[in-house]
C-alpha cells in the first residue's frame, strides 16, 4: 500500500489563483498600513485556499504484476538446415527454465514459421503480434533464437525493452548459391534473351575453388555442363525453340561440406511468342469473303499480311495496252521460291489454277507444309473443277478429294463429335444457332479430322498434319454470309482466327497435349485429346521419386487433375508419348537466397535498447536484471529490465482539511486578527 498527496480542486485552477493573488494584495496592504493582524488575515486566507484546492490523502492497495519476457523461436526452412533444429530446441528449453526460476518473471514462446506464398522469415511481424497482446508496461525483455535472416526488418515495432539475438549454426558454416537475374516472363522466339547467372561462396567457404561447373536443361531435355566463375556475374544467351512456355534449369553441383544445395539450382519458366506472325493470303478471284479474311488478319496487330487478289487472269483479252494498266504483277518467283518460309501461313481463297503458278511453285508449296509450315485452303466452285488447285502438286498434302460436285442448298454447319474435344471447334459460342451457308464441295476425306460438317451430313471442316507441318481445308467459301449476320450470323472471326492459329502451331490451340499451370506448391494437370479416355500421369518429382495421378474428364476431350509438389523444384509429367516440365515454387525460394547465420540484419534493431547478439555454439549467456537505458548485453551475459508494474486493486481518499476542522481554523485566526487590531 501507497500514500500519496493530490488536489481536487473545488473551483478550477485559474480562480483559485486568482483569488490567491487577491488574497496576496490584501494581506501585503494590511502589513504596508501597519495593522497588527495582518499576519492573521494572511493565515485564514491560506486555510480557505488550502480547503478550495481539496487536498486528500490518496491510499492505493497495489497487488505487483509479473515481467514478461517474448521468446521468438524460429521454425522457418533455412532453420532446418544442419543442426540448427536441436540447437533452437535446446536453447529454447533451457531459457524457459531460467527464467521460470526466476521470480515475478513470465515466459511467452513465440513459433515463427513460413508464411504463405514466398515471404521468407517474417520475425519482425511475429513479434509486433505478440507485444499487441501484451501490455508493453510488463514487457521486460525480448529474445529471439534464430538464424537471422529476417525478411521483414522494415517492419520492425518500436521496443519496450532489450531485445537479444541468440545465433543458430557455426561459424565454420558456408553455403554455395546460383542466382539468376533478368529473367523476362515473356521472350520473343527465334531471339536471344540474356540472363545473368552468378555462383557466390558464402560463410567460411573454402578460398581454393575459382570456377564450378553447371547443369543447362531446356524443357527436361539431357542437360549441358559448363564451367564458370566464382563470384562474377555470366551473361547467357538463351534462344527459345517453340512457342508456350520453356523451361528451362541451372543446377550448380552440391560441394562436399556445404550447408545446403537448396539454393544450388534456379528453374527458370519463359513463354515463347511470336514477334510477327507472317501470312500470305492469295485470293483466286474478288468475292464478298475476301473483305472477311482481309478483316480479320489487319485486326491482329502482330500480323504481316501479305495479300494479292488476282483482278486480271492471264486468259483475259479487252484490248487494253499492258503499259497501260494500274494492276501489280504477281511476284510469284520471289514469294513461292524465294521468300516462301519467310511465312508462317498461307492461304488460298478460292484460287484456281490459271497459269499464274506453276506446278514448280505450287510443289515448292508442298515442300513448305512438309519442312513445317501451315497451309489453309478456303475452297471455292473452282475447287471441285478440271482447274482445282488439289490436281496440282498439292494433292498429296490436301486431306480430301473434291468429288466434283457442289451442293447448292442452304445448310446449317454443325460441330462433329470430334470437333467438340478440337480446340479449334470446341467451345465456340451459340453453337446451334449459327445462321445457315449457301454452298459446300463434296469432299472424299483421305486422312485428317472432320471437325465440322454442312449438308448432308458431308465434311466441311478438315484439319490434316502432314509430316512438321499443318494443312486446314475449308470446304465452302460462305463463311462471310456470319460476318453480315445472315440469320444470325455466326462466330466467323473466332473460328477463322482458331483455323489461322492452329494452323502456325499456337500451343493453346494443340489437341493432343500434356500441360501442368502452377499456382503455389499446387498444379493443375491437364490432358487434352481426341480420344475418349486417357490413362494416368506419371509425375516425376525433384528428388527422383514418382507419383502416379489419374485424370478426371471435365469436358469433351479434356481430362484434368489437382496436385500439391512436396517440395520446390522442377516436375516432370509423362502419359503415353506425351511428356511436359513444370517448376513449381519460385525460382529461387526466399528463404535460400542467404543460408548463413548472420547479426547485421537486427543489428540496428538491437541497438535501439543496447541489447546483444550471441552464438549459441558458444554456449547459452546468463541472464541478468539491468535498470532501464542501461546497457543490457556483455560477455558471457545479457539482460532484462524489471519493469514493476502492479495492478491497482482499490483507492481510500482522506481530506486533510475537513470541513469543521477549516471553518474552525479560518474563524479563529480572522476573529483573532480583528480582536488584535481592535485592542491597538
Amino acid at each position: 500500500m501507497t500514500g500519496t498527496v493530490i488536489f481536487a480542486p473545488l473551483l478550477p485552477w485559474p480562480w483559485l489563483a486568482a483569488l490567491a493573488g487577491l488574497s496576496l494584495a490584501a494581506v501585503a496592504l494590511a502589513a504596508w498600513r501597519g495593522l497588527a493582524g495582518w499576519w492573521l488575515r494572511g493565515l485564514g486566507a491560506l486555510a480557505l485556499l488550502a480547503a478550495l484546492s481539496g487536498t486528500v490523502w490518496q491510499v492505493e492497495d497495489r497487488a505487483p504484476l509479473s515481467d514478461i519476457v517474448i521468446l521468438l523461436e524460429d521454425r522457418t526452412a533455412s532453420q532446418a538446415l544442419s543442426d540448427r533444429p536441436d540447437q533452437t530446441i535446446r536453447a529454447a528449453d533451457r531459457l524457459a527454465a531460467e527464467i521460470a526460476a526466476r521470480p515475478n518473471t513470465e515466459l511467452r514462446r513465440v513459433t515463427v514459421t513460413d508464411g504463405p506464398g514466398d515471404e521468407g522469415t517474417r520475425l519482425m511481424s511475429a513479434l509486433s503480434e505478440a507485444l499487441a497482446q501484451e501490455p508493453r508496461a510488463r514487457v521486460a525483455g525480448i529474445i529471439a533464437v534464430s538464424d537471422g535472416r529476417v525478411h521483414d526488418i522494415d517492419r520492425a515495432p518500436d521496443l519496450p525493452a532489450p531485445m537479444h539475438l541468440l545465433m543458430t549454426g557455426h561459424a565454420t558454416d558456408w553455403d554455395r548459391r546460383l542466382t539468376v537475374r533478368n529473367a523476362p516472363a515473356f521472350a520473343i522466339m527465334g531471339e536471344p534473351v540474356t540472363l545473368t547467372l552468378r555462383v557466390d561462396d558464402d560463410g567460411a567457404a573454402p578460398r581454393d575453388v575459382a570456377t564450378v561447373p553447371i547443369d543447362v536443361s531446356v524443357d527436361g531435355e539431357p542437360p549441358q555442363r559448363y564451367m564458370i566463375p566464382i563470384g562474377r556475374d555470366i551473361d547467357v544467351p538463351v534462344t527459345l525453340g517453340h512457342g508456350g512456355r520453356n523451361v528451362i534449369r541451372f543446377a550448380v553441383p552440391q560441394a562436399e561440406g556445404e550447408i545446403t544445395d537448396r539454393n544450388n539450382a534456379a528453374v527458370i519458366q519463359i513463354n515463347g511468342v511470336r514477334d510477327r506472325l507472317r501470312v500470305l493470303l492469295v485470293s483466286g478471284e474478288p468475292y464478298q469473303g475476301g473483305r472477311t479474311w482481309r478483316n480479320l488478319l489487319k485486326s491482329d496487330s502482330a500480323v504481316d499480311l501479305v495479300h494479292f487478289t488476282i483482278l486480271r487472269p492471264p486468259e483475259k483479252q479487252d484490248g487494253v495496252p499492258v503499259e497501260e494498266l494500274s494492276l501489280i504483277a504477281f511476284p510469284t518467283r520471289e514469294l513461292f521460291l524465294e521468300k516462301i518460309d519467310d511465312f508462317d501461313l498461307i492461304i488460298f481463297d478460292r484460287y484456281k489454277r490459271r497459269g499464274i503458278l506453276p506446278s514448280l511453285y505450287l510443289g515448292n508449296v508442298a515442300d513448305y507444309v512438309r519442312r513445317g509450315g501451315a497451309l489453309l485452303v478456303a475452297a471455292g466452285p473452282d475447287f471441285a473443277g478440271a482447274e482445282s488447285i488439289y490436281r496440282s502438286p498439292l494433292e498429296t498434302i490436301l486431306p480430301a478429294a473434291p468429288t466434283a460436285r457442289v451442293i447448292e442448298r442452304r445448310y446449317r454447319p454443325k460441330v462433329t463429335d470430334t470437333g467438340e474435344r478440337h480446340p479449334v471447334t470446341a467451345g465456340l459460342p451459340h453453337a446451334g444457332e449459327w445462321g445457315s451457308w449457301l454452298r459446300q464441295i463434296e469432299l472424299d476425306p483421305g486422312s485428317g479430322e472432320v471437325v465440322m460438317t454442312g449438308a448432308d451430313d458431308a465434311p466441311l471442316l478438315i484439319l490434316d498434319r502432314v509430316d512438321k507441318g499443318r494443312v486446314a481445308l475449308l470446304a465452302s467459301d460462305q463463311a462471310w454470309l456470319w460476318s453480315r449476320g445472315y440469320q444470325g450470323g455466326g462466330p466467323q472471326l473466332e473460328l477463322l482466327r482458331r483455323l489461322a492459329h492452329w494452323a502456325m502451331k499456337e500451343p493453346e490451340l494443340e489437341e493432343e497435349t500434356l500441360q501442368a499451370e502452377a499456382t503455389g506448391q499446387r498444379m493443375r494437370v491437364i490432358r487434352r485429346t481426341l480420344g475418349d479416355t486417357v490413362g494416368p500421369v506419371t509425375i516425376t518429382r525433384p528428388d527422383g521419386g514418382t507419383d502416379s495421378v489419374t485424370l478426371k474428364q471435365v469436358g469433351p476431350g479434356r481430362f484434368e487433375a489437382l496436385y500439391d509438389g512436396p517440395e520446390i523444384g522442377l516436375y516432370r509429367l509423362a502419359e503415353g508419348d506425351r511428356t511436359a516440365v513444370i517448376g513449381l515454387g519460385p525460382a529461387a525460394p526466399r528463404e535460400f537466397e542467404r543460408t548463413i547465420a548472420t547479426d547485421e540484419i537486427l543489428a540496428p534493431v538491437l541497438a535501439t535498447m543496447r541489447g546483444g547478439a550471441f552464438r549459441l555454439e558458444n554456449g547459452l549467456p546468463a541472464i541478468r536484471a539491468v535498470r532501464e537505458g542501461r546497457v543490457a548485453a556483455g560477455r558471457g551475459w545479457m539482460g532484462i529490465t524489471p519493469r514493476g508494474a502492479h495492478e491497482i486493486r482499490g483507492v481510500t481518499r482522506t481530506p486533510l482539511l475537513p470541513a469543521w476542522l477549516v471553518l474552525v481554523l479560518a474563524s479563529a485566526l480572522i476573529l483573532g486578527g480583528w480582536l488584535r487590531e481592535g485592542r491597538r
